[in-house]
């Protein structure tokens, strides 16, 4: 199979990558335009397989894409490239609409013209039993939770964020291009994800990173924001049986089932670490903070047989030591 990743320079983008070539004999293409959060460092112990290529470029870029699907004959895609900062959204959501929604479009449009779909014949014979498109979204575009109760697939899209409200908006493409014209897709939503490669602009690593140097951990309003934490590594073996045996048309949300307060995550890192709880300083909260994100695994489960197997302890512990030495 010919795989193109999009954004696999990425956190969960380059441990997918990985995880494919170590388990396939596959050809993956990594189309990553390298912005910020992007680092090819991230995959160099793979750049020399004969079956991996790299190509810097935008989602977006029409021509490119058309060229890539045909210099490789590509037969799936797994589409991870987005912005994904909610506060950077919050502060530039032209962005976020631009990469997210109209950068989808336009690979949901490339993939459309090279599998030869139509609305008469779904896809034509040749493709029919090969190909599959893989939107990689978020349960922030399901919006917030309260005290009780789990974001199933049939969960109303809420979001409450310019990044969430992008995501959604790109999910709502990917489903009108099945319903249109037929294109094999299934759509993925995840809960937060930790581990090794994440840019340390998110909490986990922000909070390692920090307090491996004895700075102040910012931490939004009182801490109890609830999410549910699920390792990338875990995320990874999903998405293949997603892309392996998944339905076409279909939603299926990943979680880790791990529910946790952000102040009792902090906290636990700190102990790890046996750092002083005195670093901690309360900030004023984000605008439009989601309280609490929880996923209903069931259906993954019981269609698929995919479960998490790792652990938040497990996790946590091997992730601050794969951060302590990539410092």
């Amino acid at each position: 199979m010919n795989i193109l990743v999009t954004g696999g320079a990425g956190f969960i983008g380059s441990n997918f990558i990985r995880h494919m070539l170590l388990k396939y004999d596959y050809t993956i293409v990594n189309l990553d335009l390298l912005t910020y959060a992007g680092n090819l460092r991230n995959l160099k112990d793979i750049e020399n397989s004969e079956k991996y290529h790299f190509v810097k470029g935008d989602i977006c870029d029409r021509e490119l894409l058309t060229k890539l699907f045909q210099q490789f004959d590509i037969q799936a895609v797994v589409h991870f490239a987005a912005e994904s900062h909610v506060d950077k959204s919050i502060d530039d959501p032209e962005l976020f609409i631009r990469t997210n929604v109209l950068g989808t479009q336009a690979l949901l449009n490339a993939a459309k013209q090279y599998w030869k779909v139509n609305q008469t014949d779904k896809y034509c014979n040749e493709y029919k039993e090969k190909t599959k498109f893989i939107q990689i979204s978020t349960d922030e575009a399901y919006g917030a939770l309260g005290k009780e109760g789990y974001f199933t697939e049939d969960t109303n899209l809420s979001p409450n964020s310019p990044y969430s409200a992008s995501k959604a908006s790109a999910d709502m493409m990917v489903r009108a291009y099945y319903e249109t014209y037929k294109l094999p897709v299934v759509t993925t939503r995840c809960s937060n994800n930790y581990g090794p490669f994440q840019y340390p602009e998110k909490l986990i690593p922000l909070i390692i990173s920090r307090a491996l140097n004895d700075l102040p951990l910012p931490v939004y309003g009182d801490g109890k924001q609830v999410r549910d934490w699920l390792h990338v590594e875990d995320h990874c073996t999903a998405i293949d049986t997603v892309l392996h045996n998944g339905r076409l048309g279909e939603v299926y949300n990943i979680g880790g089932n791990n529910e946790k307060e952000n102040i009792e995550t902090i906290k636990i890192i700190l102990n790890y670490l046996k750092k002083s709880e005195d670093l901690i300083q309360f900030v004023a909260d984000r605008l439009g903070h989601d309280r609490r994100y929880a996923i209903d695994n069931l259906k993954i489960s019981k269609e698929l047989g995919w479960s998490p197997s790792i652990s938040f302890n497990e996790g946590i512990e091997k992730t601050i030591q794969w951060y302590f030495r990539n410092k």
